[in-house]
């Protein structure tokens, strides 16, 4: 009874209390000379608060409690870096403030004054691009269009890579495959920029290696003014470069003579190509037929400058960021599939052919790059039309032109084998890792500004565990090619500023470069496939000390083989001349006979050299060649140092392959 009366008068007292507050606070103030005095505070709500302040371990410990092993300063340095993440209390968004935008917006203001209606917009993009397109076809028909050379007629369009002899002893032993060797000949037509198509595994021209530089084996005669004359491995068109038939820069054409056998080939260095020497004999040869003009040459400039001029003008009169952006990835694509890096190809009809069946898969990646990566939130409401003009489309211009633009770059695959072989390209890696690391740290300042570092962040996270798991699958091999590169980049652009606009640019290029030239290339690879024509790492035939018969033959005997190696080959003079299997049927009785030796009859001029190379094989499949032995015809024989020569060519080629 007595507690429930306490209860009572306590609860009356708060209620009083509570009702005199509020006629206090809706009548006089608490600082009027009639305002009633308060009750005095009750005293336990005067005792101190005695207890221990939480010390901050504890307050952390229901955050981290499944990470107690992780000691108390590492887990405050990772939350303080977690609350630097998260940028400042209210985020700046950057934009762009156009410079002299007077200037800038005057296009615009043209717009606006001449077509203010968007259907008059719209069939002005239309129109335009109509014109760009007619404009782009007429040009390269007429590019298309050669003079016929008296007596020999129209010339017949090749690649830069194309050759008489082909690589991977295509030609057969003795070269069967690639007969006539003499009384042959053509018109040709090369394009323009072929003195850049180099060989990128290294190639033996006798005991020589060459790679990364064009495959040209000789030249004009040292002592007479004669014509320059080439081995049939040759690239015809750097041959034509090498021997002033055509330029570089434009192309164009002339015709080709095969004079079959052809000893001494010399080098020199002409018209920016420097040629390889070769002393022995080749039975294949060509020269070019001399005073033959012909009116054709490579529009590739006159084609790019459309391009170029076209996409100017549209990208100053443009706003909206996706009819800035699907018009222009069209046109570049394009540009560079049929014009300025165009892959293997036989003719027009098959080219387009192939880049059809690429465009449609890319502009879906067109649509996820502007949609999700960052592009539309780059361009969105950006007026600075100039600006854009220059950086963003300047530098989509420079990335999809690579093969020109960034050429001067020593690094030609973007693999361990060709970073370790190809000399400078480590050092250039290494630059390029400098700079994408300093710009990476730029853009993740300002990305921290506009309160986006964490996403980001973790949209990174998730690429590198991708990239972990391509690595640690086995059998296959992770290859970035350009356009994953540029993939991989792009999320990092996705900020208005000059630099962004800048990078992404470049990065829509290099993907549009990727794509019309070498198609969605997979990003994992077997050995093989890597490997290209490059070494196998195979086993080499062991070659005994042979038996020489000055100015005759000479008799090579070989070591037993490992493994299930059932025959050899042998070159000379980086032509097949023996495959022979150890177990051969001889005659209708398929007696077996055990062959162990081959010998090389010498029928040409004792004073020339003659290399030999030796490689084991395994049905019609071939490992990697040794080094070149030298033999001098005589008495003298240089055995072939360790290790592979030759790395084996198969039969791919970069561009129209092999005649």
């Amino acid at each position: 009874m007595d507690e429930n009366s306490a209860q009572t008068h306590t609860q009356v007292r708060h209620e009083e209390r509570n009702d005199a507050a509020d006629s206090d606070a809706t009548t006089i103030g608490a600082d009027h000379p009639d305002a009633p005095i308060r009750d005095s505070p009750l005293v336990e709500d005067l005792e101190p608060d005695t207890s221990p302040p939480t010390p901050r371990f504890i307050q952390d410990e229901g955050t981290w409690k499944r990470f107690k092993w992780v000691p108390y300063p590492v887990r405050r340095v990772i939350k303080a870096t977690a609350n630097w993440a998260r940028g400042p209390p209210n985020p700046h968004r950057y934009h762009i403030e156009p410079l002299f935008p007077q200037v800038q917006h005057r296009p615009i203001v043209l717009l606006d004054r001449y077509l203010p209606r968007k259907s008059h917009r719209a069939f002005a993009v239309f129109a335009f691009f109509g014109i760009w397109l007619l404009t782009f076809a007429l040009v390269m028909r007429q590019g298309l269009i050669a003079a016929e050379i008296p007596e020999w007629g129209t010339p017949t369009q090749i690649g830069c890579g194309s050759t008489y002899w082909t690589s991977g002893n295509g030609c057969g032993v003795d070269g069967v495959n690639c007969r006539p060797f003499t009384d042959g000949g053509y018109p040709f037509r090369c394009p323009a920029n072929c003195a850049s198509y180099h060989v990128l595994n290294p190639r033996a021209v006798g005991d020589q290696e060459i790679i990364y530089q064009p495959l040209v084996i000789g030249g004009p005669p040292e002592a007479t003014d004669g014509p320059a004359v080439y081995r049939g491995d040759s690239h015809i068109c750097s041959a034509a470069i090498h021997a002033g038939v055509i330029s570089n820069t434009n192309g164009g054409c002339g015709v080709v003579k095969l004079i079959g056998r052809r000893t001494n080939f010399n080098s020199t260095t002409r018209n920016g190509i420097t040629s390889i020497a070769f002393d022995s004999y080749f039975p294949l040869s060509f020269t070019f037929e001399p005073g033959i003009t012909c009116d054709a040459r490579d529009v590739i400039w006159s084609l790019l400058a459309v391009s170029v001029v076209f996409t100017t003008v549209f990208s100053l009169f443009v706003t909206s960021p996706a009819l800035f952006f699907f018009p222009l990835f069209t046109v570049l694509y394009w540009t560079v599939g049929m014009v300025t890096d165009t892959p293997s190809h036989r003719d027009i009809p098959s080219l387009f052919s192939a880049e059809i069946g690429r465009f449609l898969p890319a502009m879906f990646v067109a649509w996820v790059m502007y949609d999700k990566m960052g592009v539309r939130r780059t361009l969105k409401g950006l007026t600075a039309q100039v600006e854009k003009t220059v950086l963003w489309l300047g530098a989509a211009w420079v990335g999809a032109l690579t093969n020109y633009t960034l050429d001067f770059i020593p690094i030609q695959r973007l693999t361990s084998r060709d970073l370790q072989q190809q000399p400078g390209a480590r050092a250039a890696l290494a630059i390029i890792v400098l700079i994408l690391a300093v710009i990476a740290s730029a853009q993740a300042w300002y990305f921290r500004q506009e309160g986006r570092l964490i996403r980001n962040l973790k949209l990174y996270a998730l690429f590198v565990g991708g990239i972990i798991i391509c690595l640690v699958l086995p059998d296959l091999n992770l290859r970035i090619h350009h356009y994953i590169l540029a993939l991989l980049l792009l999320p990092g652009t996705a900020i208005q500023m000059r630099p962004s606009l800048l990078y992404q640019g470049l990065l829509i290029g290099l993907f549009v470069n990727g794509i019309a030239r070498w198609g969605f290339d997979p990003v994992l690879q077997t050995d093989y496939s890597l490997l290209g024509d490059g070494q196998l790492d195979s086993p080499l035939p062991s070659i005994r000390v042979p038996v020489i018969v000055p100015n005759t033959n000479i008799t090579f005997a070989w070591d037993p083989p490992p493994g299930t190696f059932d025959g050899i080959s042998v070159l000379v003079n980086d032509v097949e001349r023996f495959r022979k299997y150890f177990y051969e049927g001889v005659g209708e009785e398929e007696n077996i006979s055990n062959v162990s030796s081959v010998t090389w009859v010498r029928d040409q001029d004792p004073e020339v050299p003659e290399y030999f190379r030796f490689a084991w094989m395994k049905g019609n499949e071939r490992g990697d060649y040794t080094k070149a032995g030298k033999w001098d015809g005589k008495e003298s024989w240089s055995h072939m140092a360790p290790g592979p020569s030759r790395l084996r060519a198969r039969e791919e080629q970069r561009f129209m392959g092999t005649l």
